[in-house]
């Protein structure tokens, strides 16, 4: 992204991902592999160029090093999602949160970030959140 480029709809969602792994200072094996699954898989992201996946999470690193970054991010993702992918993108970082079975206390204040930028209801919040539950769930 050079200057004031705008970045594309797969690219927020790459940051979404991003800054809820990155929130609790390590991003674990499982998230990041949570993240090429979910990038390889689902439609969103069927037009997107996988090799753009690790610019795209280094040019989310870089603003997140900025002085208010996860603010910047916050604002740029919202800026740039249309309103009907406010649920898909709280999904992938609850995805993201889920993948190593274990939410972090950053994990779950990037998610409530996540929920007020987008303005989720509680009825969305929970089935999203139930759903991800029953995913990775074991025995």
């Amino acid at each position: 992204m050079t200057g004031q480029d705008p970045i594309s709809i797969e690219e927020a969602l790459i940051y979404v991902m991003v800054i809820v792994s990155a929130s609790d200072n390590a991003m674990t094996d499982s998230e990041l592999a949570s993240i090429g699954d979910m990038i390889k898989t689902l439609p969103v992201f069927e037009n997107y160029d996988e090799r753009n996946v690790i610019p795209a999470a280094q040019r989310c690193g870089d603003i997140l090093q900025e002085e208010n970054g996860l603010s910047l991010v916050l604002e740029l993702v919202g800026d740039i999602l249309p309103s009907k992918f406010y649920d898909t993108a709280y999904a992938l970082g609850v995805e993201v949160a889920a993948a190593d079975l274990h939410i972090e206390a950053e994990e779950l204040r990037v998610l409530q970030l996540l929920r007020d930028r987008f303005g989720l209801d509680k009825l969305t919040v929970a089935a999203i959140e139930r759903g991800a539950i029953a995913r990775h769930r074991r025995h």
